[in-house]
């Protein structure tokens, strides 16, 4: 008996789990009606019907859901904000995946009733958010319900595209048609769909067509407007006052009275979520305009067109929307609107555009304004009247960064107080006996226009990814807050803005290499940003997203102005990362300080950086890279935006500056430098050299002029540069050598201060002379030779600095030169052995004695030969051991 009873008890189980109306009755008052979904969010659509008393259907069911929520069938006493928020879970089933065209029975709980219920809806708990809803009401109650009526299902359906669908619903009563556009498009885009001149040719449908033009204007607010196609061009206004090609009915007759009779397109209803738009319209099959509109025939087969594709908004020469070229993006077929169609199955995935709130990214230089404003297209129904704004933004995606202290300047109204919280509805979480974590703000955090307060907060390690801001008093004003873990400012140590403030560049030094970052501050296509003077000649880091949504950080060497000179590179890049967020682009990559190159000849190998000099930025932004290995850079756009200067970034320092062109100042330095180095100096030493067979002194004034204007010359050479620079960079190499030349120029006029005295004629020279002799020659060669080498690590030097392609140029012309002194000087000493050869060959032929002949020249210096010959002079003859000095002359005729 038991085993019986208990089977008994499991068919019965079973029987009523399968009927969710078992056991029901049927006496409420809704029983059996039956309404369409109000779609919300998420594009939900379907059928709802009364079953019975505990139980409802679902039929034809569509939702769209990536997970992550508690969606539950939620019922409310009444249709307001405040019955909304206060509702509660009808049934123990859950909707959290989705749903295509799908029909299922629903029970009820036992402690819900449907006199209790006033508004059924797909409510996700954790959000409050109402993704779509019926009002059960078969009275005039609908038409001053606060939500939005069921006005989204129509009989029929078929895609024109895989992202493009067209309702529509015959109405026999009243001779007309309802008609809703669907299309995941971007906001700015139109839809259009419209009957083809039953006479056009096949090929030109469009042609005399009559199509309706819907989208949402500048305020998002939904538009459908009566169009006539004359020619396949954007509409335009000729000089007699015509128009011509696609315009609105309305434009073509302009008399008085008759705008009324060619505009008969009314909207009905349009919203958009998840990036998809719908907007849904009426017209007559007979229009009262027989010239521009159609008559549609309810029960043949006619040619329809549809489109869609960008749309310029009005302004002050042209009143109308005005529908651009469409692309690829159209289509037409045969359609009869009386024969029943239901081909959409499932809601229309729009991919990665479902967002369509603004977002606001937070930054620690500017203070984010908190306003209040009326709910126009608040993110996250249902909604008070009045929600919060931010920098003029409805509820926008707030974006801040750990470690990133954020100023909020709320005027919001004294009867709003901003707070940051872990709960998405806010208006205090207490009071409707929840929990919260409150992270910023309070009851204090309240202000007017006319006195702000002014608030810092800073999120710290402890802060969760994602909080809400919300307003203390009332629930669901605010949204979302991501708070992203390494934001630019805290992963790099240093940062500056590049030139014109549209480029930020963020930076980390480490032993062996460096981690970079740059954000664009307005949207482009990609960012670019070049170590070194200009586009010619630089290193360039390219960021963008490919078509299939990749973020890239590629490197190029550019060494000409158009596409022909930008060349890829093989760099080694590491943590490389690129993304796009709302148009903003963000690249960051690590790489070493020395390129790492194993082939010689390669551009890369030259990109080195020397966190001891300035490191030249340059930036550029573009709307597309499209940069193949066989046709280059195919973009004819290359960049809208670009630099105007490089700035010299001190990376050791943290800071910037902006780059100056200093190439004539420092030309004007290097000339200087090689008047006094390569003709001055060389030619005072050369006089002293060679020049003392000459009768007078000469020698010794030409080596003293040339001498001391060369060192005036350094001198001057020395301080235009320092005065020009700034100030002197110790870490150059040419800057030790030209300190190291200088001091020993200096040195000689010095050292000749402190000559010893001259001997007597034929006293021996005193050993201090002896030394001062060998101490002035030694230090004028050693600054000679550190002199010259300080002029080629200049032009070196100049180079690096400027990548200029004539410094290779100037310096052979430098080393020409030098070379050609040397030679001079080879050829003066050969000229001047044979001469002294010559000389001692004489005397030892004859047996003249030449005495002192007591020409004093006045020279300090006349040893100096003696010196640089290695012997003393031959024509010097000592005095006898009697003081006195014998000639011997032998007759001129022998």
């Amino acid at each position: 008996v038991f085993l019986i009873l208990g089977l008994l008890m499991l068919i019965f189980n079973d029987f009523a789990r399968s009927d969710p109306g078992f056991g029901c009755g049927n006496a409420s008052a809704v029983a059996n009606f039956t309404s369409g979904f109000a779609m919300v969010q998420h594009q939900v659509r379907g059928v709802f019907t009364v079953v019975d008393d505990c139980s409802f259907r679902v039929s034809e069911f569509d939702m769209l859901l990536s997970g992550g929520s508690d969606v539950r069938w939620w019922g409310s006493a009444g249709d307001d904000f405040q019955s909304l928020l206060a509702g509660f879970v009808i049934s123990d089933s859950a909707l959290n995946h989705t749903y295509r065209n799908d029909t299922f029975l629903v029970r009820l709980r036992d402690n819900a009733t449907w006199d209790r219920i006033k508004v059924v809806a797909v409510w996700d708990i954790p959000s409050a958010s109402d993704f779509g809803h019926v009002l059960l009401s078969n009275d005039s109650e609908v038409n001053s319900s606060k939500l939005e009526p069921p006005l989204s299902v129509l009989d029929n359906c078929m895609p024109l595209s895989d992202t493009f669908r067209l309702w529509w619903s015959f109405n026999n009563g009243d001779d007309s048609i309802d008609v809703a556009l669907e299309a995941a498009i971007p906001m700015e885009h139109y839809m259009s769909f419209g009957w083809a001149d039953p006479n056009a040719a096949s090929g030109s449908l469009m042609v005399g067509s009559d199509v309706v033009i819907t989208g949402f204007d500048s305020d998002q607010m939904p538009f459908a407007h009566d169009y006539f196609i004359t020619q396949m061009t954007e509409c335009t206004t000729n000089e007699d006052g015509s128009v011509q090609g696609v315009c609105p009915d309305m434009a073509y007759n302009t008399s008085s009275g008759s705008t009324g009779l060619v505009n008969d397109t009314s909207l009905i209803y349009g919203h958009r979520s998840d990036g998809v738009s719908f907007i849904r319209y009426r017209r007559p099959l007979q229009s009262n305009d027989e010239k521009y509109d159609l008559r549609i025939d309810p029960r043949s087969n006619m040619s329809v067109i549809w489109a869609t594709g960008p749309i310029k908004p009005p302004d002050s020469l042209q009143p109308s929307y005005l529908p651009q070229n469409h692309g690829t993006n159209f289509g037409y077929l045969r359609l009869n609107v009386s024969q029943r169609r239901n081909d959409c199955l499932g809601p229309i995935d729009a991919s990665d555009d479902k967002e369509d709130q603004d977002l606001v990214i937070a930054d620690k230089k500017e203070p984010l304004v908190v306003s209040s404003g009326p709910a126009l297209r608040y993110p996250n129904p249902p909604n008070p009247s009045k929600v919060l704004y931010i920098n003029k933004k409805e509820a926008p995606l707030l974006r801040v960064e750990r470690g990133v202290p954020v100023k909020f300047s709320i005027q919001a109204g004294h009867d709003v107080a901003l707070y940051i919280t872990s709960d998405p509805v806010g208006g205090n979480a207490t009071l409707r006996n929840g929990s919260e974590t409150i992270y910023f703000g309070g009851p204090e955090a309240e202000g007017v226009p006319a006195s702000p307060t002014e608030l810092v907060w800073a999120p710290d390690r402890n802060t969760p990814d994602l909080v809400y801001y919300q307003s203390l008093f009332t629930p669901k004003m605010g949204w979302k807050v991501q708070v992203v873990d390494g934001g630019l400012p805290d992963m790099y140590n240093n940062s500056v803005s590049l030139d014109d403030q549209q480029v930020m560049f963020f930076w980390t030094l480490s032993e062996n290499s460096i981690s970079i970052a740059a954000r664009g501050e307005k949207k482009s296509g990609y960012l670019a940003i070049g170590f070194g003077r200009g586009m010619v000649n630089s290193y360039v880091y390219v960021g963008h997203v490919d078509e299939s949504g990749r973020g890239k950080v590629s490197t190029y060497w550019i060494d000409g102005r158009d596409a022909s000179g930008i060349h890829p590179t093989q760099e080694n890049l590491t943590y490389v990362r690129c993304r796009s967020e709302n148009g903003i682009i963000t690249l960051e990559f690590t790489r070493p300080l020395s390129a790492a190159c194993d082939a010689k000849g390669k551009p890369e190998c030259g990109n080195i950086i020397d966190p001891s000099t300035p490191l030249r930025v340059i930036w550029a932004m573009g709307s597309l890279w499209s940069w193949s290995s066989s046709d280059g850079l195919t973009a004819r756009n290359m960049h809208f935006m670009t630099s105007k200067r490089p700035m010299s970034v001190l990376l050791m320092r943290g800071s910037a500056e902006a780059e100056e062109d200093l190439r004539p100042v420092l030309a004007v330095h290097g000339f200087m430098m090689f008047l006094a180095w390569g003709i001055l100096l060389p030619g005072g030493i050369l006089s002293a050299r060679y020049l003392k067979h000459v009768k007078d002194d000469s020698w010794f004034r030409i080596h003293v002029y040339l001498q001391y204007s060369g060192l005036t010359i350094v001198f001057l050479g020395f301080l235009f540069a320092v005065a020009e620079l700034r100030g002197l960079v110790f870490d150059s190499f040419h800057v030790k050598l030209g300190l190291l030349a200088i001091t020993l120029a200096a040195s000689q006029p010095l050292n000749a201060y402190f000559r010893p005295k001259k001997p007597a004629i034929g006293e021996p020279p005193s050993s201090g002379r002896l030394a001062w002799e060998y101490a002035h020659v030694v230090t004028g060669r050693c600054g000679m030779a550190v002199g010259v080498a300080a002029v080629f690590s200049g032009m070196k030097h100049l180079g690096d600095r400027y990548r200029d392609g004539n410094v290779h140029g100037l310096s052979w012309a430098l080393i020409v030169w030098f070379l050609l002194a040397g030679l001079f000087v080879v050829y003066m000493e050969y000229r001047d052995k044979n001469r002294k050869r010559g000389a001692a060959v004489l005397f030892g032929r004859s047996n003249w004695v030449l005495g002192d002949d007591d020409d004093d020249d006045g020279d300090e210096e006349e040893e100096d030969a003696d010196l640089l010959s290695g012997r003393r002079r031959i024509d010097k003859v000592t005095e006898s051991t009697n003081g006195r000095m014998e000639v011997q002359l032998e007759p001129l005729s022998r």
